[in-house]
């Protein structure tokens, strides 16, 4: 498995805050050459300077690790292999050193190059309404979870005391939230035909109204997203307001995802839940059973325990329809996911729509050698009506390897035998002999010959 490289975060953060080598060294124990290697990736970070180094710069680890300059690697990747750039490619030592070095400058290219799509898109006949803007509220809502490991301390403490009050009380954990809303906010609390809708809150009757289609741990987070709304609203509006979205749309968007991850967080108290977790081994639905929630909503709390001093594994949580559409990601875990294009067909979150209602797993390895264990699977919803398809999202989570030991989805794997090489995108994967490939990669030029048939459609020269 490929080491992480953090020199460049450790010297483009020690430069930000005007320290020099020799101080920082000196602060650390270890001279100035030494501390020049390591910054530039020569030497490896020790666990006991790796702690040093985060508490003398005022930052968490996890800033160490440098994970948000590998997310800008590959977003960066796929904006210079776009052959409608008309560039030469830009080795991989270039970008690393942009996104390491020159962060604010990398996110300019990419803001530049999506108005740059933007505008293509309009001049080909996709024009939209004016006032469009060039990131888009889903992309934009999408991007601040994600940036925040879907971790919000603030939310997590709101929700922790919701979670108190309601265990005073002996009862299962919906009966006790109906009750809290009823007698602390007078809700009269129905069930019944919605035409369509799950959830109605008419605030001037003090009506709640859940869709009758709703399945029980459905009907209980919805509850909870109520209890939410009426109190945790002041504390996702101060992440709000320091998020500071740039429309009333994000906002929006930004506000239902927030109060979302209360509901969560109520339902599945921090403690309690990665307590069970690692006791459980992160079986999902043993997970889901013993919180009452679906499997779903289980995935996505695995993917939030990053509480400093508490961490959980980091996990990332994707979700997708079967047009491979993305509605969700999270990448606590760093995986590096494509943003202008598919994913690769070979990624094990594919091959789960095949057998909905059971669990996949993969061992996936990626070009540059970091290895995950991914486990996915297809969930189908309950259609509205007879005749109506009913909503099928594959729901793929994964972490580093090296944490298979504390997953029961790694029991009976050899992480090094079974390993499967797949790629961010056909379009940004040189494997030359994948028998799955969908595209030519477009940093290399195709080498066609009618004389000789490969296992790839596509065969091609690296440069």
């Amino acid at each position: 498995m490929a080491r992480p490289l953090i020199g460049r975060t450790v010297r483009r953060i020690r430069q930000e805050r005007s320290i020099t080598q020799q101080a920082l060294a000196a602060r650390l124990g270890i001279s100035a050459s030494y501390l020049n290697l390591i910054e530039h990736d020569q030497r490896a970070v020790t666990a006991n300077i790796l702690i040093k180094l985060a508490d003398y710069l005022q930052v968490d680890l996890a800033a160490l690790s440098g994970q948000s300059e590998r997310h800008a690697e590959t977003q960066l990747r796929e904006v210079f292999a776009d052959p409608l750039l008309g560039v030469e490619a830009v080795p991989d030592e270039e970008i690393a050193g942009l996104a390491g070095t020159a962060p604010a400058a990398a996110r300019a290219i990419l803001a530049l190059y999506r108005a740059w799509r933007v505008a293509r898109e309009e001049s080909g006949g996709l024009a939209l309404p004016s006032g469009r803007r060039i990131l888009l509220p889903t992309e934009e809502v999408r991007d601040f979870f994600n940036e925040r490991g879907n971790f919000f301390q603030p939310l997590e403490v709101a929700a922790d005391g919701l979670s108190a009050e309601l265990a005073a009380r002996p009862s299962e954990t919906n009966h006790a939230i109906a009750e809290r809303l009823r007698r602390h906010h007078g809700l009269s609390i129905t069930v019944g035909p919605l035409d369509g809708a799950l959830r109605r809150y008419e605030a001037d009757s003090h009506r709640l109204t859940l869709s009758e289609a709703l399945p029980r741990e459905s009907r209980g987070f919805h509850l909870a997203f109520q209890l939410a709304l009426l109190e945790a609203r002041e504390a996702v509006e101060q992440v709000i307001e320091i998020a500071a979205p740039t429309s009333t749309e994000a906002a929006s968007l930004m506000r239902i995802g927030l109060l979302n991850y209360v509901a969560a967080a109520v339902l599945m108290p921090y403690g309690a839940f990665r307590t069970a977790a690692a006791a459980l081994r992160h079986d999902v639905e043993a997970l889901a059973a013993r919180f009452g929630v679906s499997y779903e909503q289980a995935c996505q709390r695995l993917s939030s325990l990053q509480r400093p001093g508490e961490r959980g594994i980091p996990f990332f949580f994707l979700r997708t329809d079967p047009a491979g559409n993305v509605t969700k990601r999270f990448s606590a875990a760093g995986f590096p996911f494509a943003r202008f294009g598919g994913s690769c067909p070979r990624w094990v979150v594919h091959a789960a729509l095949g057998t909905p209602g059971s669990t996949r797993v993969q061992i996936a390895q990626l070009p540059d050698g970091a290895t995950f264990l991914c486990f996915a699977r297809a969930v189908i919803g309950v259609g509205a009506r007879w005749g109506e398809p009913p909503p099928v999202r594959i729901i793929a989570m994964g972490c580093d390897v090296s944490h298979a030991a504390d997953i029961v989805y790694a029991d009976g794997l050899d992480p090094e035998k079974a390993a499967v090489g797949i790629g961010l995108s056909c379009r940004l994967c040189d494997r030359p002999d994948c028998r799955s490939r969908a595209f030519p990669p477009l940093e290399h030029r195709l080498a066609l010959d009618p004389t000789l048939a490969g296992a790839s459609p596509f065969r091609f020269e690296k440069r």
